[in-house]
């Protein structure tokens, strides 16, 4: 049985993509180990079909975090059994890189986003020329890799002239529907809480709306969004959940009336992005409200599950009322949810990752 080890930079407990990528690839007879790392806050560790391993860390953020990361993954590759390494996102890669190197190991690359134009990149040059130069060392090094949507494939290989496959983000396909609790419905927003994500705009959309706005998860900008909400007297229409774990996570935007997926066009990161929040709302069964961006416009032009907006608050307030008022438009857009989550659906993709991994199991080094 070979072991493939995936590191992040997170605390595993939140995230959900790792957990079905490797759940998948556990239960498909691959040995897999999760490696990330522990904060002060960090939950106890679910038990899953695959082994997980947090390393303690002394800084928590900036460029010594970073260091201090890849240095203690380095020597935690070089002594862990393992056949493939998988960096994902560009904040591993180094160690994954050299590691796999001297121990002659397969290695994989998997890049759930455009790293160098992330919204915290993007705006600061000299951060953003160093993340391009490791970038451009490495990746077109690699044999193995893949990314969240044809956007992003398109970019690498143009850049890199390295092959990457296509392996989205989607919600697991579910038998049971939830009930919804109509008579209060609210509008739900999961994930991170971080800047260029839409959240200044959907609180000030909630001043001319009467229903909730449920935000869940957490991030660099909570505090001055709870700011914001009490200066605009919004403390009885926006809720702060902080992080959920998975299970709580699927039960709020289950019961939820809206999504909201709003990005800022700020990097490519964004602008190319296929968030699994999209996935998520369409297998709650429920409409979104969603950002024109190319990735989205193309799914929905396919199965018509959201309405496009743009990121301004009265446009946001104007498209909620829209749904609000018009139960047709509504009713219609979460009956094409139903159609949608049938294609679009983790047992689908999930066959491509485990071909993939077969296949890089299989290579010649």
């Amino acid at each position: 049985m070979s072991r493939i080890v995936f590191t992040v930079t997170n605390d595993l407990s939140y995230d959900q993509r790792m957990d079905r990528i490797c759940s998948t690839l556990a239960l498909n007879g691959f040995d897999v180990l999760l490696v990330g790392r522990r904060r002060k806050k960090s939950i106890s560790l679910e038990k899953r079909p695959y082994k997980q391993a947090r390393m303690p860390m002394f800084f928590s953020e900036g460029k010594l975090f970073y260091l201090e990361y890849n240095f203690r993954l380095f020597f935690k590759l070089l002594f862990t059994r393992t056949d493939i390494i998988c960096a994902i996102d560009l904040d591993t890669i180094l160690p994954c890189y050299w590691v796999a190197k001297l121990r002659r190991k397969k290695q994989v690359y998997d890049a759930h986003e455009y790293f160098t134009e992330v919204i915290e990149v993007v705006g600061r040059p000299m951060v953003k020329k160093m993340w391009k130069l490791l970038e451009r060392s490495i990746v077109p090094k690699l044999t193995f890799a893949y990314t969240v949507n044809e956007s992003l494939k398109q970019l690498y290989e143009k850049e890199y002239d390295v092959s990457f496959e296509v392996i989205r983000n989607m919600s697991s396909l579910r038998e049971k529907e939830v009930a919804k609790d109509i008579e209060d419905p609210y509008i739900v927003y999961a994930g991170a809480v971080n800047e260029g994500r839409g959240l200044d705009e959907c609180i000030e959309a909630m001043q001319f709306l009467d229903c909730k706005l449920m935000i869940c998860g957490d991030g660099d900008i909570m505090e001055r969004l709870r700011d914001k909400v009490q200066a605009l007297s919004l403390s009885e229409k926006v809720v702060f959940t902080g992080y959920l774990t998975p299970k709580e996570l699927t039960k709020k935007i289950n019961n939820a009336w809206l999504g909201v997926l709003l990005l800022e066009n700020k990097g490519l990161s964004y602008y190319y992005s296929l968030a699994n929040k999209f996935f998520d709302y369409i297998h709650a069964g429920i409409p979104q409200l969603t950002v024109g961006f190319p990735e989205y416009r193309i799914l929905n032009a396919k199965h018509e599950v959201a309405l496009l907006t743009p990121l301004d608050p009265s446009e946001i307030a104007k498209n909620v009322k829209r749904l609000l008022d018009d139960k047709e438009l509504y009713d219609k857009l979460a009956s094409n949810t139903l159609l949608a989550r049938k294609e679009w659906n983790w047992q689908n993709e999930a066959k491509k990752l485990v071909d993939f991994y077969k296949k890089v199991d299989q290579a010649n080094m």
